[in-house]
Order: C-alpha cells, then structure tokens, then sequence
C-alpha cells in the first residue's frame, strides 16, 4: 500500500514497477533494470539454444586458485563459464524448453556450454568435480536433450570427438593395410 500511496502521490516516479516478490511483499523495480533483465535472459537462452552442450554445476566452497585454474582451462577448450542468477537462468530454460532443469537451480549455480563440443563441458567439469567434493554437477543438456548428474558424468566418459575420428580413421587404415598386402600377396605369388 506504501508503495501505491508514493505512486499516487507522485513520490515515485512512473519508471517504477510495483511488483510482488515471492513471498508476498511489495519491492519496486526500475523499468531499465527490467529491461537489461530481460535482455540478459535473451542472451542467455540464445546461449543455451545455441550450444552443443552444457553443464549446471553448484561451484560452492572452491577456492580463488583453483576457480581461476578451471575456467582457464574451459577457456582453453572454448567453454563459455558464468555465474548467473538462477531466476534469470529459469527464465531462459523457460523461453527454450528446458523446463527439465529448473528443478536443479538452487544454491551457487554455474553454467558452462560450448557451442563446438558437446562434451568438452561434461569432461572437464567432471574431472574437476573428482578432486573438489563441495563441487557438484547438477544437471545438463546435449544437443537438445537434458541429462540429469548421471548422464552428465556418462557424458564426460565419451571420448572427444577427435579421438572417436582418430579411431575410426585408425581402423580404416588397419582394413586398408590388410586388404593392399593381401593383394600384394596374391600379385607376388603369381609373379613367382
């Protein structure tokens, strides 16, 4: 009623929004930080929409070092690492579909994505995780598809696509060099 009784009265201006927090009491917002909200929400579901993959993590209790030690290291791999607030990460899971997540934005949340790789977030988060007990992988998403903690740390288990290529290119050779000497074989018995 305060709030209304400002606004009436012309204390507040009409860049204010009166609005209703969750528990039922009266905060004003500013229509610019409204819209540098939504703005940021955008952002973040084009993030999300546009990624191969991603990982939400708690990231509470690590220290200085070695936060600045991980996300030089997904720099490195070109994952894309912030801190966001998780009503605005809702919002965006809200606007792409991802409705599937919003259940694990609670406490200290961190996302990660990666718009080349679709594992590179699940592996080295994962890796992380092993050796840092207060860091948690939450939930994440591949290709469209959300994973829960266990699919993200089925995820981080795949090989990188380089080494599934290496692979694959390794046993065409292998085939290729089998059937080049059975022929050689054959052409040397008859020359013989």
């Amino acid at each position: 009623h305060y709030a209304f009784l400002m606004l009436r009265s012309g204390l507040l201006s009409e860049h204010f929004y009166i609005l209703r927090n969750k528990s039922g009491g009266i905060q004003l917002a500013n229509a610019n930080i409204l819209e540098q909200k939504k703005a940021l929400v955008a952002e973040l579901a084009d993030r999300m929409k546009n990624a191969q993959g991603g990982v939400i993590v708690n990231y509470q209790g690590i220290n200085v070092t070695d936060d600045t030690k991980l996300r030089s290291e997904l720099r490195n791999a070109g994952v894309e690492y912030t801190v966001v607030k998780n009503t605005l990460t809702s919002k965006a899971c809200d606007l792409i579909g991802f409705e599937g997540l919003k259940d694990q934005l609670t406490g200290m949340t961190a996302l990660a994505t990666c718009e080349s790789d679709p594992i590179a977030p699940a592996k080295i988060l994962a890796n992380y995780a092993k050796d840092h007990e207060n860091f948690v992988l939450k939930a994440g998403f591949v290709d469209g598809e959300l994973l829960d903690a266990n699919g993200v740390k089925e995820l981080a288990e795949t090989p990188s696509k380089e080494v599934l290529i290496g692979r694959l290119m390794g046993s065409l050779q292998s085939g290729l060099y089998g059937f080049a000497y059975a022929i050689q074989a054959i052409i040397d018995k008859e020359e013989g």
